[in-house]
């Protein structure tokens, strides 16, 4: 039975139509949730209330984080930069192999303590010197009324936006979300529609067509992730498939970043991916066409190194966080051979580094 829709949870949602049985049908995204009176969707924040549908986490966070840029990860986006993160709670993919399940998979609403207004997440930001403000920890497709509002409110003030999502999501609310985005992580967690199906009860298309959107159709700097987890989507053909997948659809400067699974949630008897598959999978990408690809969640200066594609030059040296050295013109080329570096970038200051400093949202500032 679906938790109580109390009164204050009932902030109003966008992107749902009425039906003929007295239900309302969500569209925001593929899952197309239909609901009776009181009913969640599967996401578990949005739901029916008084005939319409509603957000209940508008304003209330899970927590609030600064975060190197490069954790969400974004190598190509104003490296060394400090990012404002929160999420809320729920999510409108299932997966088994969810990292962040205590977040993602709550039920639990009592655990979104922290609580912001949009003007005062934007204002906190500033006042910590981030350049970007990331709707990050589980999906903000979810939470869109709330990210879109902060979003709005973060570029009053100068402070950039950044997505962590799994681009699941119709194309209409698609395309106003994103249009306030500056910058956007998606997670491509396979490359087969058995895998979405099974392990994530979704489907591949939609998030295929999420990211030639993006990457076509709007000025959102954007890089992918892909979970490489043992026997179920590291094979040699898939990660090929996956590669030149995006190397003719959307060209080889978006960069790639395979990361490795370790067992949690409901997958807890699959094994850690072990380095050499990263290794393996970053080889692949990158004899596919691909400039940019990364390794992971590992300790790999190799694999998180960004290379001039033109002469090889190392240009941004990384271990894991740490940016170990720093050599792109504030123009974003490279000093050796002038070609371009596909991102965004400024002036080089001194990275955030490998830290992550928690937020208390203060009561002066939640209105």
């Amino acid at each position: 039975m679906d938790e109580a829709i109390h009164i204050d949870e009932r902030y109003p949602a966008q992107y749902w139509h009425p039906l003929d049985d007295g239900r309302i049908q969500c569209d925001l995204c593929p899952r197309d949730c239909k609901l009776h009176e009181g009913q969640r969707g599967a996401c578990f924040v949005r739901g029916m209330a008084d005939g319409k549908m509603v957000l209940t986490t508008y304003g209330r966070s899970s927590g609030f984080c600064i975060d190197p840029v490069e954790k969400k990860p974004l190598n190509h986006f104003y490296p060394g930069s400090s990012v404002f993160s929160f999420g809320t709670a729920g999510c409108n993919l299932a997966c088994k192999f969810c990292q962040n399940w205590d977040i993602s998979k709550s039920r639990d609403m009592d655990r979104l303590m922290d609580q912001a207004s949009p003007a005062a997440i934007a204002q906190a930001a500033k006042a910590h010197g981030s350049r970007s403000v990331a709707f990050t920890y589980n999906d903000p497709v979810i939470f869109y009324e709330y990210a879109l509002d902060t979003a709005d409110a973060c570029h009053a003030l100068g402070i950039q936006t950044v997505a962590v999502t799994a681009g699941y999501i119709h194309a209409a609310p698609g395309r106003e979300f994103f249009a306030k985005m500056d910058a956007a992580n998606i997670d491509l967690k396979g490359f087969t529609e058995d895998f979405y199906l099974k392990l994530t009860g979704a489907h591949l298309q939609p998030v295929l067509d999420t990211l030639a959107y993006v990457h076509h159709d709007t000025s959102c700097w954007l890089e992918i992730t892909t979970l490489l987890i043992p026997g179920h989507n590291d094979s040699d053909a898939e990660i090929r498939n996956l590669s030149t997948w995006v190397a003719k659809e959307l060209g080889p400067d978006v960069p790639l970043h395979f990361t490795a699974f370790h067992p949690d949630w409901k997958m807890q008897d699959v094994p850690p991916t072990p380095p050499a598959t990263l290794t393996r999978a970053r080889r692949i990408a990158l004899d596919a066409g691909l400039h940019y690809v990364y390794t992971g969640n590992v300790h790999d200066p190799e694999g998180g190194t960004t290379y001039c594609p033109s002469c090889r030059h190392a240009v941004i040296v990384r271990d894991w966080y740490d940016i170990r050295h720093y050599d792109v013109t504030e123009h974003g080329a490279c000093p050796q051979c002038g070609t371009s570096i596909a991102g965004s970038f400024g002036q080089y200051e001194k990275p955030f580094g490998p830290r992550r400093i928690p937020v208390t949202m203060m009561p002066a500032t939640m209105g």
